[in-house]
């Protein structure tokens, strides 16, 4: 069997999906809301309709992990925690600069290929146990399109008292948002840009559903980080990154904003590396726009990977990396975090 097939063989009948004429479905689970003809998939080529059935992805990873959750990147998430990071094959989207293409473009890109380990979910559940691991995440590729399984996983896990997480694009459907809510408590997206334009023909998508949905993660109650990479020339200009960082300080001020800096990859080889003064720019429009916490990623330890109380300035996490050397929030009995100077809330979930 070729990729394709083998995938295909790894499924069962999926959840969020409706029956409409001809034997078509249409999918719910991503922002495009594919009509997939019988035999077919949709745009992620995963979900496919089989005689008016839609079978999903089960019973497999691409890449199984323990990572720390600074690495998702989580900042205000059970610092120092690890996580049972896992992922599938395929994406929703098609970015040119994607830096997980062996896995989200291995159906799509014939010179992109990723193997599969067949595993179950009681066995991911069972390992995060028994490494007593506190959150598993569904990672590597698009969660959205592999929602059902990372479901299944999450709520075996859930017996044992362990949380889930989402890293995703964030092209997400009301539908999906309210499915994963009971088992998904932490939500990252990563914000690619603020071009309708570029949105479309780079990553395959639209910006307003990406929009739409960082406001719907919110009001759900998911705790929300924001992630920008930030490529040169693509989406790095002084209006963008404040039409960014105002549209997130819309939403809520207390959002996490990484802004990571960006290697050639993938279809954008030929494309400059981030400058250090792009990246600090960038924490500087975000600050300014009002937003409490902005990060620097992918430049080695600086102070721009620290949390500071945004009252007092009292340095609170203080990360080498993906470690943390200090922290000092105070947490209270709902894991909610304090200032100790100024005894000002710092948003989070903290254990």
């Amino acid at each position: 069997m070729n990729l394709q097939e083998t995938i295909n063989s790894k499924t069962k009948q999926g959840a969020l999906y409706e029956k409409i004429e001809g034997g078509k479905v249409r999918c719910l689970a991503c922002g495009h809301g594919c009509v997939i003809s019988d035999n077919s998939t949709g745009i992620c080529k995963v979900r496919r309709n089989n005689q008016g059935i839609l079978m999903v992805p089960n019973g497999y990873v691409s890449g199984l992990g323990i990572d720390p959750i600074e690495k998702k990147p989580f900042f205000h998430v059970l610092p120092c925690a690890k996580t049972l990071s896992f992922g599938m094959l395929g994406c929703n989207f098609k970015c040119a600069f994607c830096q997980n293409h062996i896995t989200s473009q291995a159906l799509r890109d014939p010179f992109c290929f990723s193997g599969i380990e067949e595993i179950s979910s009681d066995e991911i559940a069972a390992l995060a146990v028994k490494k007593n691991i506190p959150l598993i995440v569904s990672t590597y590729n698009e969660p959205l399109i592999t929602t059902e399984w990372a479901v299944e996983i999450f709520s075996k896990a859930g017996e044992k008292g362990i949380r889930g997480a989402y890293v995703s694009n964030g092209y997400a459907t009301a539908k999906v948002l309210d499915f994963i809510r009971p088992y998904v408590d932490f939500y990252k997206v990563d914000l690619k840009t603020f071009n309708p334009d570029n949105y479309k023909r780079i990553c395959g998508g639209s910006l307003e559903i990406v929009k739409k949905t960082i406001e719907e993660i919110y009001k759900r109650g998911f705790w929300l980080e924001i992630v920008t990479l930030l490529i040169p020339g693509f989406n790095d200009s002084e209006q963008e990154l404040k039409d960014i960082a105002e549209f997130i300080c819309g939403v809520s001020a207390d959002i996490p904003w990484h802004v990571t800096a960006f290697h050639p990859d993938y279809k954008m080889k030929r494309a400059d590396f981030t400058s250090p003064s792009s990246i600090l720019n960038a924490v500087d429009t975000g600050k300014k726009a009002g937003l409490n916490y902005v990060y620097a990623g992918n430049m080695g330890h600086s102070q721009f990977e620290n949390t500071f109380c945004p009252g007092c300035k009292e340095l609170l996490v203080e990360r080498n990396g993906y470690f943390v050397e200090k922290f000092s929030v105070l947490v209270d009995a709902g894991g909610k975090g304090i200032c100790p100077g100024c005894k000002r809330r710092i948003a989070g979930v903290w254990k």
